[in-house]
């Protein structure tokens, strides 16, 4: 069944506008334009929030800007939160050389969440493109914690490169739990791949599913993310199985600005994550 569509709640600008302070525990480097932020609280009167896999925070650099991170870290591990960062401009630089210390802004956590409540005793299947496994990476880490909840998971990851892969020492673990199997992919190998080379949608014909008992889950570039759809509605998924996280253009969190309007939704509010169904009939409409 669709997701039925609720009036907003009202919202206190004063208060979710504002960032408060936090304090960088770690900054790990990834990949050469890629790095992982762990934040703890700067006042120990006031702890992290605690999250929910799929949603975001708004971390802000003074002088600098502010800029949405999805949370890439374990939500069951308090008094942290972890974000993974391309460096692609000023702000997104700015954040990935704070040094341990260093105090940033905070706001959040916004948005929803994955279904992974509604999917317990079903099949998962994760697919991921690039910087997008980071947003699915805390979905990952709750069905690995409660394994005994669901079905078979299965996590599919195309990246540009093996030097762009992220988190390379838990996908080595990730295909030894039981009933779980990660493919990746890469467009360009080199002489020393010796995996997949193709689009992420290639490694369909290595897996099995059961459309009828799947909950899929989807991030990546946008273009990506709709052929991983048709793939799996020719493969029978329905579309109400079918979720997305939609990242894009997103200012404010609170749905105040209009930046990520689609239609009627308000990505930063009624998502990132979208069921298939709701968000399916403005992801293909120009420059909207």
């Amino acid at each position: 069944m669709a997701l039925a569509f609720a009036a907003p709640p009202a919202v206190d600008l004063n208060a979710v506008m504002t960032p408060w302070a936090a304090r960088v525990a770690a900054v790990d480097k990834e990949t050469h334009d890629t790095f992982t932020l762990t934040i703890e609280a700067e006042d120990e009167d006031r702890p992290l929030p605690a999250f929910e896999p799929g949603q975001f925070s708004m971390l802000y650099v003074y002088g600098v800007g502010e800029l949405p991170i999805s949370i890439s870290g374990d939500p069951e591990e308090r008094g942290k939160l972890v974000y993974t960062i391309r460096s692609v401009g000023q702000a997104t630089h700015a954040l990935v050389t704070r040094a341990p210390g260093d105090r940033i802004g905070l706001r959040g956590p916004f948005g929803a969440s994955w279904p992974l409540r509604e999917a317990r005793g079903r099949d998962l299947l994760v697919v991921a493109g690039g910087i997008g496994l980071a947003p699915l990476r805390p979905a990952i880490l709750h069905a690995l914690r409660h394994r005994g909840d669901y079905g078979r998971l299965i996590v599919l990851y195309g990246s540009r490169s093996p030097k762009d892969l992220l988190f390379r020492k838990e996908l080595a673990a990730w295909n030894y739990v039981p009933d779980t199997q990660l493919l990746t992919t890469v467009d360009y190998g080199g002489l020393s791949w010796r995996g997949y080379v193709g689009v992420v949608t290639t490694l369909f014909r290595y897996i099995r599913i059961r459309p009828e008992r799947t909950t899929a889950m989807i991030c990546g570039p946008e273009v990506m993310m709709r052929f991983v759809v048709l793939e799996l509605r020719n493969r029978g998924f329905s579309s109400d199985d079918i979720w997305i996280s939609a990242e894009r253009n997103m200012k404010c969190a609170v749905g105040h600005c209009g930046h990520c309007q689609m239609g009627p939704l308000f990505v930063c509010k009624d998502g990132p994550v979208f069921q298939y169904t709701q968000i399916a009939p403005w992801m293909d409409r120009y420059e909207l």
